[in-house]
């Protein structure tokens, strides 16, 4: 514990050997992606690195790497990374701290009430402008960002209010942005003290476990526009590896957080955290940043906090920007199948793959994948079936490298149901179809030929199996055909090999479906488990049936008696071949009526009961078909909205 507070108090006597910010410094900007020189901040990281080396081991595991600062300096002294593990060995100790160290940060601050508000804000920016002086404001900036507790002081909308809830983070957003969108306006040397303010509240991780108050200072910081500028990305860094090491339950929050966010603003920060990883990847000057190998946390770092980003979008509704707008095009300059490869090997463990995160990667990624993968297997099976040849001192036939169907155009259906189901081992082959009594070598013209012609007569409306929505142009399961178990899966089965064997069908699912097929994205051990019962909203609905949905949202917003108005029970009603069949969306849903407090509950069963439990034997059907074909780790690498995309609908 000396040791720990001789670096402490070391940090306190270099920060009062800073170099002063001098009032006359010319009032320069600070502009997007600029470099403008910040010796006074070199000089801070330089004294810190030195004292931190000198007797840090309260520091562990520190901000790594030849730094590159603002200053433009290139080999600056290193600091010791922050280990994830330090606050808990701290915590621990902490009580054996001198008084004169542990006081100023108890474990609940009290937080120093500030009044600023965001007229008197753009008041003295005003006056600072017009008359030069930028005192009131130079010393705004130097005191709001010197710590988590100012900053909470600064922009808590009630400073020692709780605010433990996930809707409210009790963060007064205005002024935040009102803030920032003034930082870059201002005179450099007001930058540079922001600089310093921030390094000084990420330095303190000995303080304690993390509060709510930082994760608002967290939540507030990754507003800041300064990092926008590659010579800032080393401080951006290690605010990034902090945020991605907060607790699962404290990113549900930032979860939350994030999505009230302004659409400008989220945008914002999601294109900022993607040039970050870009930039560090394929870096526009070898020494614009500090070494790879030094610094490979970054690229984990910025992706986990994009992927709090993305979850944040995921729960909006609707969305606060297209789902493609998280791709990085960057991505397909990688070698993705290596990333690919480690991620089978190692899965979701510490070791990073972008395949972990695969809203990043873009469609053309994905789609690689599949095919290497597809392609990977194919060889894989063909070399067991020569082995298993070889073995037995058989004959060796080429025909065993492939899945061949043998139909008649005549019977094509059944013939084609026959040969699927008789050759089920075989799915995985490359596919070969011949025509039964034609000529003809199948060099991919004839297996699309067949996928046409299946999908023309399967999906017919007199065939019945699916029925075509008019209003929203897609195609659905027919509610009554749930004894076409075998046929259901022989169309998944169908749709498995399309994907498997890179062939786009023309048949139009509503974008719900394919996130049904990836619920859950492998087939469960236990044939008990439910699978395709994905979690439906009213915008689900939307995609299928557009005028029921219109309907069931007028429900929710009536202001009148709902009740005596509707005459509604938790009795749905559908038609079948010509007969009209009712059923309870809940026990003795029938002598249950519909009101104004109940009307949520009953749009949401009846939503599931359409979507989900009507068609559940088809899909279910349907689902391990598919998955007989396409069960594979590439599957998992995709989302729902891609695959619709990527395929065509198909």
């Amino acid at each position: 514990m000396d040791g720990e507070h001789s670096a402490l108090s070391g940090v306190e006597r270099e920060r009062a050997r800073l170099p002063p910010i001098h009032n006359s410094s010319p009032p320069a900007v600070l502009g997007r992606g600029t470099k403008q020189p910040f010796p006074s901040l070199g000089s801070f990281i330089s004294l810190l690195s030195q004292r931190r080396e000198a007797g840090g081991r309260g520091f562990s595991d520190s901000f790594t790497g030849s730094l590159t600062n603002p200053a433009g300096l290139k080999h600056v002294r290193e600091l010791p990374p922050i280990s994830s593990d330090i606050r808990h060995k701290q915590r621990l100790s902490i009580d054996t701290l001198p008084l004169e160290v542990k006081a100023p940060f108890p474990c609940d601050p009290i937080i120093p009430l500030r009044s600023k508000t965001t007229k008197e804000f753009q008041g003295d920016m005003e006056h600072a402008i017009q008359s030069g002086d930028w005192r009131e404001i130079r010393e705004f900036y130097l005191t709001t960002f010197n710590s988590f507790i100012e900053i909470n002081a600064a922009f808590k909308r009630e400073a020692n209010g709780l605010f433990n809830t996930t809707e409210d983070s009790g963060v007064n957003a205005k002024f935040v942005s009102t803030v920032y969108d003034a930082l870059l306006s201002t005179p450099q040397d007001i930058q540079k003290s922001v600089l310093k303010g921030i390094i000084n509240s990420l330095l303190r991780e000995w303080k304690g476990p993390r509060t709510k108050n930082d994760l608002r200072a967290y939540f507030i910081l990754i507003q800041n526009p300064q990092y926008s500028s590659s010579s800032i990305y080393v401080i951006f860094a290690h605010l990034l590896r902090q945020i991605a090491a907060l607790s699962e339950a404290d990113h549900h929050f930032l979860v939350h957080w994030l999505k009230r966010l302004s659409a400008r603003r989220f945008r914002q920060l999601v294109e900022r955290l993607l040039q970050f990883i870009s930039t560090r990847l394929f870096p526009a000057e070898t020494d614009e940043l500090p070494p790879s190998a030094k610094c490979s946390w970054w690229v984990p770092s910025a992706t986990k906090v994009l992927s709090l980003f993305n979850a944040a979008n995921s729960v909006s509704c609707p969305p606060i920007m297209p789902f493609t707008d998280f791709y990085n095009i960057t991505l397909e300059h990688i070698d993705f199948m290596e990333d690919y490869r480690t991620w089978q090997n190692y899965g979701n463990s510490n070791r990073f793959s972008f395949c972990q995160f695969p809203f990043i990667l873009p469609i053309v990624v994905k789609k690689a994948i599949i095919q290497k993968d597809s392609e990977q297997q194919m060889i894989s099976q063909a070399r067991l079936s020569l082995v298993s040849k070889v073995s037995r001192r058989q004959r060796v036939d080429m025909n065993l490298l492939f899945l061949n169907i043998k139909v008649r155009r005549a019977q094509l259906l059944s013939d084609s149901l026959d040969e699927l189901t008789r050759k089920r081992c075989d799915l995985k082959k490359k596919l070969r179809v011949t025509f039964v009594g034609e000529a003809g070598l199948d060099m991919g013209g004839l297996t699309k030929e067949w996928f046409l012609l299946l999908v023309r007569q399967i999906f017919h409306t007199d065939y019945g199996m699916f029925t075509y929505m008019k209003d929203s142009h897609c195609h659905w399961f027919s509610s009554w055909k749930s004894d076409n178990y075998s046929e259901f899966q022989m169309v998944g089965t169908l749709m498995g090999l399309a994907v498997y064997n890179s062939i786009a069908l023309d048949i139009h699912f509503p974008l719900y479906c394919y996130r049904k097929l990836l619920t859950p994205p492998t087939v469960p051990c236990d044939q008990n488990v439910l699978v395709g019962m994905a979690t439906a909203t009213l915008d689900d609905l939307q995609q299928v049936m557009p005028d029921l949905a219109h309907g069931l949202s007028e429900l929710l917003s009536y202001q009148g008696n709902v009740e005596e108005d509707f005459h509604l029970t938790f009795q749905v009603f559908q038609e079948e071949m010509g007969v009209v069949k009712s059923y309870n969306l809940k026990a003795g849903g029938d002598k249950i009526p519909v009101t104004k407090q109940n009307r949520k509950e009953y749009v949401q069963l009846y939503i599931d009961f359409l979507l989900n439990k009507s068609i559940y034997t088809q899909f279910a059907a349907f689902y391990h078909g598919f998955h007989s074909v396409c069960a594979s780790d590439a599957l998992m690498v995709l989302v729902w909205q891609q695959w619709s995309n990527g395929q065509h609908h198909s």
